[in-house]
């Protein structure tokens, strides 16, 4: 699924568009024990908490692919009789109906997901007539001729609030405040099946993680079949080892600063596609060529990444191991920070025998909010 897909299924999530028909929950407490399980029609729910309930679903589509929204695909043996896909099929197909199902389903979140505290599971069967598209983009409602027959599971903390004090409106006095549990925003959750290309695919699904470098690949694993992708964090540590190693003692300012800008470079260009760009092993090998990394040096590529990525060519996506906010130049007595887009500004040269960074300063200099003056200004 890509940012214009799941913005479409967000936009279900509003009381004027909302097609949810069903909804289950299920509170676990510390210890993995259920403490209340429910089914009812969602237009059961009074509205105040039904508002509550829709923004916690369009919580559990937001963020970045590749971060926080990642694209799963299920393994061919998890979609036979038995298997992962199987398991969420059925569940789909009951529409949420079938209390052993649920029961199942729950059992299984609990059993795998890591959580030391009180959590509320959440999951929702919805049907979406899929209206049809003009070629200028306009949607036509009254042309629909497809659905997206679909369950959306979100997993939330339930914390207590805050100890302190509260104005006590009947006794008209201040006093020490009541702490209830709360239900937080989605921490974990999935859309099943996948919607690509405006239909509905059941050999994919989307996961949500709040925290990218909690992926929880055992939980994902469990749930869903097949290997969990490689963490957001993690691209960047494989990224960042393969380029220490393959460089060595050859790299220096000039080439991580071009490294910076191509990949940065490279985001820019693909920022209208739909689909986030991907580096393979060997698109890695051609930024790392066309930023002046010595022909030597990437001899030792190909080993370098196998060591770091493994065997298998695992796609990174450009935007987990580029720095697109920030360009920062440290050394063990000062940090200089640049904006990304003006890394021309940093030179490295020699002066009188020492390796220097000259910044150039066309306007100005402010030096503890003071502004000074550059011999531009004198």
């Amino acid at each position: 699924m890509n940012k214009a897909e799941t913005l479409e299924i967000k936009k279900q999530f509003t009381p004027d568009r909302c097609t949810i028909d069903h909804i289950c929950g299920c509170y676990v407490d510390h210890e993995k024990n259920k403490r209340l399980t429910f089914r009812k029609a969602f237009g059961q729910i009074p509205e105040e908490e039904m508002f509550k309930y829709l923004d916690i679903f369009q919580h559990t589509l937001a963020g970045t692919f590749g971060k926080n929204l990642i694209s799963l695909e299920f393994p061919l043996d998890q979609e036979q009789p038995g298997g992962t896909q199987d398991f969420l099929l059925t569940l789909r197909n009951s529409r949420l109906e079938d209390d052993e199902l649920l029961e199942e389903f729950y059992d299984k979140i609990i059993a795998n997901y890591i959580n030391g505290e009180n959590y509320y599971i959440i999951v929702v069967h919805a049907v979406y007539d899929i209206p049809g598209v003009t070629n200028d983009g306009i949607e036509m409602e009254d042309a629909s001729d497809k659905i997206y027959d679909y369950i959306l599971c979100s997993i939330c903390p339930v914390k207590l609030s805050k100890a302190g004090l509260g104005y006590n409106e009947s006794k008209n006095v201040i006093e020490d405040r009541y702490r209830d549990w709360i239900v937080e925003g989605p921490t974990k959750g999935f859309l099943f099946p996948a919607f690509i290309e405006r239909e509905m695919d059941i050999h994919n699904m989307l996961y949500f993680t709040k925290k990218p470098d909690d992926l929880q690949p055992e939980f994902v694993e469990a749930m869903f079949g097949g290997r969990a992708p490689i963490s957001a964090p993690e691209q960047k540590d494989i990224f960042d080892a393969v380029v220490q190693n393959t460089i060595g003692e050859d790299a220096d300012y000039d080439i991580m600063k071009n490294i910076h800008d191509n990949l940065n470079d490279m985001i820019e260009d693909h920022a209208e596609d739909p689909e986030p760009l991907e580096l393979s092993k060997k698109d890695v090998k051609q930024l790392l060529q066309d930023s002046g990394v010595s022909e030597e040096r990437l001899g030792y590529f190909e080993e370098n990444y196998t060591k770091c990525a493994g065997d298998e060519d695992f796609p990174l996506l450009a935007s987990n191991i580029a720095n697109t906010k920030k360009f920062d130049i440290e050394t063990p007595d000062v940090v200089i920070k640049v904006k990304p887009d003006r890394t021309d500004l940093v030179e490295s040269k020699i002066v009188d025998g020492r390796q220097c960074l000259v910044i150039a300063v066309d306007d100005h200099i402010e030096v503890n909010g003071i502004n000074v003056r550059t011999f531009m200004n004198k």
